[in-house]
């Protein structure tokens, strides 16, 4: 398959399971675990350090961390320590956050696209190991410079659903995590708004695009897709979520690969918290019938 496939490992699963969690996916053959760090469940980066080191070939990537909670030199600190311990094995992916949640902390900024602009190229110079000064609106470090930088090219991804956002991802960002409820369609609208971001930044290459996507399933399936999108439209370019049978999931993943996606994180609806048998469905039943949609 040219396209990998991930699973969301979802706050409101408990973060003592996350080892466990881990390593079944590890077990099952899903490429890679995706973690958030919503306000206030549980800390991405450290969900990241058990996830990775009860596992030994798992991709773990948290996507994504609030800039505005987050001062850079401290995130920089934190992402090369992992990446040092687990080489190859993590991916960051920073965004806005939720701005009302970043208010009940205090962090809210007045220009977030700023901020976050300011955030990704002095993280990546942090990650590169330069001795680096900015002075900034938001971001300032003077002579910060980490005595053990990444060992891999590990260079900072970006999240956004905004369009001024996504063309900013697209100039400076290594890749652009597309939030869950994405349609195919949408996909594409989005791909054309990353690849403006990247003439802008005189960027031959597009970054990696990983899209959330839900996978409802189970009796309930089509009820709980109408709950959160409304009816399933009839041309499945616009469909916004997966469900149905693996061969009907699998069709719809290559939609989402046709439209541009490098990666397909699958999502469990809220009132799943049954990962072993989300995961499941996923390695045994979708995963197979993908290999020979896309062979």
């Amino acid at each position: 398959m040219s396209v990998r496939i991930g699973v969301i490992n979802p706050p409101w699963i408990a973060p003592e399971l996350m080892p466990s969690n881990a390593l079944m996916l590890e077990d099952l053959g899903i490429e890679e675990m995706w973690l958030w760090e919503d306000c206030f469940f549980e800390s991405g980066l450290g969900a990241a350090a058990g996830a990775l080191g009860r596992t030994n070939t798992l991709k773990v990537n948290v996507g994504l961390m609030p800039a505005p909670l987050r001062n850079v030199a401290l995130t920089a600190m934190e992402v090369a320590t992992l990446d040092r311990m687990f080489p190859g094995r993590f991916q960051h992916v920073v965004g806005h956050g939720v701005q009302s949640w970043m208010g009940q902390t205090g962090a809210r900024v007045e220009s977030p696209l700023q901020l976050l602009r300011e955030y990704i190229v002095a993280l990546d110079l942090l990650l590169s190991g330069a001795n680096t000064s900015v002075s900034g609106r938001y971001v300032n470090l003077d002579g910060v410079q980490l005595t053990y930088p990444p060992l891999t090219s590990l260079r900072t991804w970006g999240g956004a659903t905004g369009e001024k956002t996504l063309e900013l991802l697209g100039e400076v960002a290594s890749g652009v995590l597309v939030d869950g409820g994405t349609s195919p369609e949408r996909l594409r609208e989005i791909i054309d708004l990353i690849d403006r971001g990247c003439a802008t930044g005189g960027r031959s290459v597009r970054p990696e695009v990983p899209v959330y996507v839900y996978l409802f399933r189970g009796p309930e399936a089509a009820r709980r897709y109408e709950e959160v999108f409304g009816p399933m439209p009839s041309n499945p370019e616009q469909a916004r979520g997966l469900l149905g049978s693996a061969e009907m999931i699998a069709e719809s993943i290559g939609r989402f690969v046709a439209s541009g996606a490098t990666s397909v994180v699958l999502r469990p609806h809220e009132s799943d918290s049954d990962l072993p048998g989300f995961a499941s469905l996923v390695a045994r039943d979708v995963l197979p019938a993908l290999r020979n949609s896309l062979s």
